[in-house]
This record gives structure tokens, C-alpha cells and sequence, in this order.
């Protein structure tokens, strides 16, 4: 582990969706230096790493052959990347990071892997505004899937106000990422996920046991990003106004209207494009706070997640938990929010 008062030392394993943009948010940090990422891949996307500055390394002799073969400058492999690093962030696609975890074990490195792997792999799931105090000092954990962060970091939040019984949802899920949608996908119809409860609630319970969760989900035919709808039971009758302020409480919840003209997945991510957001990241969860209604302790709301996006200030957070650099989540969640821009959008869309 790195010692007291210098940058941690991060390697990214995997250099796809999420691992780009891990690796971009490591460097904005002051207290984290990016090492280099691994690979496998020898076209456009790892050449944008390169282009960047980025040191590249193969995850095994023979990808590092091929990579150096197709033009890339290649520093070493994985083995290499991990000796002169402290964390590694496994961004590797799914069940590949759970068979990553023997060698990060035996070279003694701490590791993160994602919602991809099952909570087992870690022994931890982590949100940061929930659980960040569990994760200081461990080995290793897991930032749980997209969804199930927009679910913890919400109901977490009324749950902090003392206004959280018990909470239902139905998740529109999107059908692949974009940069891949020519490759597969879903058209013309809609997927339900034949279990119910759908992963999702489980999942969160494995970050908060307590919360009392039932997630239905059905993949639909567009990429831009995830859509919820919750009906919640409180513990007592409130007003709007009261449920408003609760989710304001959150830095990662950002209360958006339809009647500025966020009425729509792909306007949200407009805005994100021309606030100069990179990737267009939508990192906070968009709840549309004119739609949201109280009847009685009912509560009836619908926000956005950005599948791409949404996990990786929760990244930044762990890597601070695992380090030990930062022992108080709020710090942390301020630091990363700040470097990250989370929180700045304009406040005439919004409900600040």
C-alpha cells in the first residue's frame, strides 16, 4: 500500500464502458495516480488510451505481442502492471473479473471488481453513501451494477430521513450499450427478466440488508440509458416538500423537471453533452421532482440511470476506502464529487 501522503497507485484491468472511464476519473483525482491500464484489444479503443498519455499493458504475453503488432507502444502485462501498483480496478467484462481474483490474491494487491460478479467474490458490495465505513482498510469489494447503486443511493436517502417502510420498482433496462448496439440488441419488442424479485433488490440487500426492496425489470429496445419507477410506502404521511428536501440531501441525487425540457432519456443526456461532461457521464441519478406525487405515506417517483456512468464516483470512493487515504465517506464522496464536476448542472433544469 502506498505510504502516507503520496498518490495511490491505481492499475485499470480492462479498458472497455467502464474502465475508460475509471481510468479517466483516477486522473482528475490529486490524491490517485494512474499506473496504466491492461488490455487485450488491438483496435481504436485502446489507441484512444495511448493517445492520451495512457501506459498500455497486455493482459498476457501473447495480447501484448498482438497489441505491439497492430502499432501500440506496450510497456509489459498485467503481472507488470500490478507489481507497481496499490489498487487494481477490474473492469473486465462479466465472470472474466471473478477468474482475475486468484492472481490478484497471490501477488497480495487490493482489487475491485463490479456488479458483473457476484457479491461472493468480495464478501463486500459497496455504495458509498450507505457503507463506505465498511470498506476502509479491506482487501477488496465490489461497486455493485448501475441499477442497484440508483436503488441504494435512493432509498438509502429517505431511509436517513426515518421516511423509508418498504419500496417496489420496475425497471426499464436498456438493451446493450451504444458503442456496441450494431453488434447486438434487442428490436421491436420487450424483454421481461423472468424472475421476480428481478437481481436488482436482492443485490441492493447486499449492500443494505434492512431495506425492504421488490424489483421487477424489463429490457427495452433503445441504449441511451436505464428508466425506474418506484411506489414506496413511508413510515408516516408527509408532503412533497418534505420528500423533496430528503432527496436533496444527497450530492449524487439531482432533482431535474420535465417542464424545462427534460422530459426524455435522451434530452437529460443532451444537457450532459453540452454541460462538457466527458462521454456525456451522467453521474448523479435524474429525478424528475415534477413528476414525483405523495398520496398519504405513498410515494410515487421515476428517475434515470446512466448505465455507463453512474458507478464510477462509487469507484473513485472505494479506491479512498480500500487506501485508507480518506477514513470519512463524506470526505471522500466531496472530493470525488468536486473533481468529477457532480452537482454543477445548471439550476434552471433543476431543483436545487
Amino acid at each position: 500500500m502506498s505510504i502516507k501522503g503520496k498518490k495511490t497507485r491505481i492499475a485499470v484491468n480492462g479498458y472497455g464502458v467502464i474502465g475508460k472511464r475509471v481510468a479517466d476519473a483516477v486522473m482528475l483525482q490529486d490524491d490517485m495516480e494512474l499506473v496504466g491500464v491492461a488490455d487485450i484489444a488491438t483496435d481504436w479503443r485502446t489507441s484512444a488510451a495511448g493517445a492520451k498519455g495512457i501506459t498500455l499493458f497486455g493482459a498476457t504475453l501473447d495480447h501484448a505481442a498482438a497489441m505491439r503488432e497492430a502499432g501500440h507502444e506496450i510497456a509489459g502485462v498485467l503481472d507488470d502492471l500490478l507489481a507497481v501498483s496499490d489498487i487494481v480496478v477490474d473492469c473486465t467484462p462479466k465472470r472474466i473479473a471473478a477468474q482475475n481474483v486468484p492472481r490478484y490474491r497471490e501477488q497480495g494487491i487490493k482489487f475491485i471488481v463490479h456488479g458483473g460478479e457476484k457479491h461472493e467474490v468480495t464478501g463486500h458490495s459497496f455504495v458509498a453513501d450507505a457503507n463506505y465505513a465498511s470498506a476502509i482498510g479491506r482487501d477488496s469489494t465490489r461497486v455493485v451494477s448501475c441499477n442497484t447503486t440508483s436503488i441504494v443511493r435512493t432509498l438509502s436517502t429517505l431511509k436517513r430521513a426515518g421516511l423509508l417502510k418498504k419500496a417496489r420498482g420496475t425497471l426499464l433496462r436498456r438493451a446493450t450499450d451504444p458503442w456496441e448496439s450494431h453488434l447486438g440488441g434487442i428490436m421491436n419488442t420487450l424483454v421481461p427478466e423472468a424472475d421476480i424479485p428481478s437481481h436488482q433488490g436482492p443485490d441492493a440487500q447486499s449492500v443494505d440488508p434492512d431495506l425492504d426492496v421488490v424489483t421487477m425489470a424489463v429490457k427495452v429496445p433503445e441504449t441511451l440509458a436505464h428508466l425506474h419507477y418506484w411506489t414506496v410506502q413511508l413510515n408516516r404521511a408527509v408532503d412533497k416538500e418534505e420528500v423533496l428536501q430528503a432527496f436533496a440531501a444527497s450530492s449524487r441525487i439531482v432533482m431535474i423537471d420535465a417542464g424545462a425540457g427534460l422530459g426524455a432519456l435522451n434530452s437529460v443526456k443532451e444537457l450532459m453533452a453540452d454541460m462538457g461532461r466527458p462521454h456525456d457521464n451522467l453521474y448523479e441519478v435524474a429525478l424528475w421532482a415534477d413528476m414525483l406525487k405523495v398520496q398519504g405515506d405513498e410515494l410515487f417517483y421515476a428517475y434515470m440511470v446512466d448505465n455507463q456512468a453512474i458507478v464510477i464516483p462509487e469507484t473513485i470512493d472505494a479506491i479512498r476506502a480500500l487506501s485508507g487515504t480518506v477514513r470519512d465517506g463524506a470526505a471522500s464522496i466531496k472530493k470525488t464529487n468536486k473533481a468529477l464536476g457532480v452537482g454543477d448542472l445548471p439550476r434552471q433544469v433543476t431543483r436545487q
